[in-house]
Order: structure tokens, then C-alpha cells, then sequence
């Protein structure tokens, strides 16, 4: 059982977009370069995202993409979703027949491994990651409230709020 690249590519490319998209559409090219991930490779994913209207792009000289949806409402589960990767920690797929043709005795173990997992990563939004993202790199400042109930503070007041209020 492990993530392959076509996850972890997206996700890392999705997180590189909510990070850079405040100043408009963000070009697959720099983000390539960034992430030191092939453009051709990134366009594949894209495409994807973009089918599952995880991201929008807009032709033209600076042109690009954006993400399609506010940030707190992207969650990690929904990109690997998205790029069709497929996590799997029982042997046959889920098709209870591991031992031969017969359910192995620990399939439900990792069928239940399978369903924590993507309620965990379903649990993780973009806004997390970019607030995790701006505290590791030395900002102590958070984007986005993660507060459920009462108005919207104005953005000066969101950047000063720490996490968990």
C-alpha cells in the first residue's frame, strides 16, 4: 500500500496553486519548475482536476489555472479522488478474495485501514495546508479562519488569528 507520484503530484501541485493563486491564474510552467515535476505530466493531472471541477483555467497570455472552489473546501481526498489514484491496503482490491479465492482473515483490518485513511485525508483541505505551509516557512501567519459559525473577519483580521480559534 503506498501513495504513488500521481497523488503526491497533485496534491503538491494543488497546494503550489492555493499558495501562488492570489495574484491570478498560475502557469502549469512554473509550477513545474517549482516542483520539479514534467509539465507534460502535470498537464495529464490538470486535466483531471479540471474534469472534476477541483480547478479552472483561463487561456490567453497570462493565462493559467485556479482552483475552482474555496480552499477550505478542496479536500486532499477529493484531488487523489480526482487523478484517479486508488488507495488500497488489502491485497485483492476489495474483492475478498485474497487467500486464493476466499477472504483472507485480516481483509477487514485493511478494508477498515482503507475507509481511516480516506477519512483522514477527506478531513485536510487546502486551507490547511497552506496554513501549515506559511507557519513551517517562517510566517506566522494564517490565511484562512478555520472558525465554523459567525461572520467572516476582513483578511487583515483573519492574518492574525492563529490556528485553532
Amino acid at each position: 500500500m503506498r501513495l504513488t507520484t500521481k497523488g503526491r503530484f497533485a496534491v503538491t501541485a494543488m497546494l503550489d496553486l492555493a499558495l501562488r493563486g492570489d495574484s491570478g491564474p498560475v502557469a502549469l510552467a512554473g509550477v513545474a519548475e517549482r516542483q520539479h515535476i514534467s509539465l507534460s505530466y502535470l498537464e495529464q493531472l490538470f486535466g483531471k482536476l479540471r474534469r472534476h471541477r477541483l480547478v479552472d483555467s483561463v487561456r490567453g497570455p497570462g493565462g493559467g489555472y485556479c482552483i475552482a472552489r474555496p480552499l477550505a473546501m478542496v479536500s486532499v481526498a477529493d484531488i487523489i479522488r480526482a487523478v484517479d489514484e486508488h488507495l488500497d491496503a488489502t491485497q485483492c482490491g476489495g474483492l475478498e478474495n485474497c487467500h486464493g479465492e476466499q477472504r483472507c482473515m485480516t481483509h477487514d483490518l485493511w478494508a477498515t485501514l482503507n475507509q481511516k485513511m480516506f477519512e483522514y485525508l477527506g478531513s485536510v483541505s487546502l486551507a490547511d495546508l497552506v496554513n501549515q505551509e506559511n507557519l513551517r516557512s517562517g510566517g506566522a501567519k494564517v490565511l484562512f479562519d478555520q472558525r465554523p459559525l459567525g461572520p467572516s473577519p476582513r483578511r487583515s483580521e483573519r492574518e492574525k488569528m492563529p490556528l485553532g480559534v
